[in-house]
């Protein structure tokens, strides 16, 4: 069939004319393939995926009767666009209660999202204009980045790495790019790294922003999943709200990925700027789930004993990983486990495989062992695993990570340095 006229009209953010002719295969495409030939060369085996970004369970039974609740009254069924007070309020409350930050105004303060995700699409609208800058970090959730460059902005890349306990150093931005950028977007506890952020380092970005006339966006949607003590939020930092946003998901400290719901909350002009972009972009998720949401909110002992399963599998999982010679070390909340890759495996008849990038090592899991993991190459070669596997209780997880540990005992690796 001849070139349609329709190629000519796609946008150049997607590609222009050469849309839909790459063959370039996104990452997590080739995962999925790669457990689909594993599948198929390995006929009813059972692959670990410890690669999937998302609650291996349901939403609490009472969670699930709420919204089975709120659905039923015809109060709930129109459009909800930027939402009641019902969310608003409970999240107020549980900033407040969970992560130490009194004095949020759920009337102006605070909006609901359709889950972390859209609201960081939505936000470049509010700041990006052709030529300004944003500074990200990488090895990241890339959102943000991608709909800013729709906008005719930039990215500038700052590296999370070991070295630094996988925080930005933000004294690594060119000036020529701090004169133009506008908004620093920050990530923990961290995808993929499972870091932690300090209240030290907190404290220096507002103190950053300020200096610089940027706006701090931060994505809390791990921040509740922690080990030990409270969350720490950027709002709880004297100075943030006068600098920035949180965004709060249910997603993962909940069990409610699908049910596409958190909200945004801080500076009170940036929370209107907000508002009057999503009022353009979509209706408003289902009040029946955001008063399910906020029911939540209200009970953070549900995330509590989320955090605990996540915990104890951990524990084992680094005490496996490490046991073979990994670098495994606990982080302090989210359920990913991020791990320098080995540099080569020595195979049991004795020939020795060398991997050139995290991503050879993944496939080569996914592939040999059945193990299914995420590469990341950005700062380093690592690979992200996460105890959100499939198991149907505690004896089930000790009988999942010894698999785990049974088929990676099979070969020896080789790390940098050993």
């Amino acid at each position: 069939m001849s070139e349609s006229y329709l190629q000519d009209l796609f946008a150049e953010r997607i590609g222009g004319r050469s849309y839909g002719k790459s063959t370039a295969i996104y990452k997590f495409e080739k995962i999925k393939r790669a457990k689909r030939a594993a599948l198929a060369a390995h006929p009813g085996a059972e692959i670990i995926d410890m690669g999937v970004g998302e609650p291996d369970a349901m939403a609490f039974p009472e969670v699930v009767d709420r919204l089975a609740e709120e659905a039923r009254k015809p109060e709930n069924r129109g459009y909800a666009d930027n939402g009641n007070a019902v969310l608003k309020e409970a999240a107020a409350r549980y900033l407040e209660r969970v992560c130490g930050v009194p004095g949020i105004n759920p009337e102006t303060e605070v909006i609901h999202s359709i889950g972390s995700k859209a609201a960081l699409s939505i936000l470049p609208a509010c700041f990006i204009n052709p030529g300004d800058w944003v500074l990200m970090t990488t090895p990241g959730y890339p959102v943000f980045g991608t709909h800013a460059r729709y906008y005719g902005g930039q990215v500038f890349n700052l590296p999370l790495t070991a070295e630094r306990d996988f925080l930005p150093d933000l004294d690594a931005v060119p000036a020529d790019v701090l004169a133009r950028a506008k908004v620093l977007v920050l990530n923990y506890p961290n995808n993929p790294t499972g870091a932690a952020a300090t209240p030290e380092f907190y404290a220096q970005v507002v103190d950053f922003a300020r200096r610089h006339r940027l706006v701090v966006i931060s994505d809390a949607a791990y921040a509740a999943l922690v080990f030990e003590g409270r969350p720490l939020s950027f709002l709880a930092t004297p100075g943030a709200k006068e600098v920035g946003l949180e965004l709060h998901s249910c997603s993962k400290s909940f069990n409610m990925t699908g049910w596409r719901i958190g909200f945004v909350a801080g500076n009170e002009l940036l929370v209107k700027a907000y508002g009057d972009v999503k009022d353009n972009t979509d209706s408003g998720q289902f009040l029946a789930i955001q008063h399910a949401a906020a029911y939540c909110f209200d009970h953070p002992e549900i995330t509590a004993r989320i955090a605990a399963k996540y915990s104890r599998r951990m524990d084992a999982l680094v005490s496996t990983l490490r046991s073979l010679g990994f670098a495994a070390r606990k982080p302090k909340g989210s359920f990913f486990l991020y791990v320098p890759a080995p540099r080569a495996v020595r195979l049991h008849d004795g020939t020795r495989r060398v991997f050139r990038s995290a991503e050879e090592v993944s496939q080569w899991l996914i592939t040999d062992r059945l193990i299914s993991t995420v590469p990341w190459d950005d700062a380093g070669a690592y690979l992200r695993f996460s105890v959100t596997f499939a198991a149907r209780d505690e004896a089930d997880e000790h009988r999942v990570l010894a698999e785990v540990g049974r088929r990676l005992g099979e070969v020896e690796f080789e790390f940098a340095g050993s």
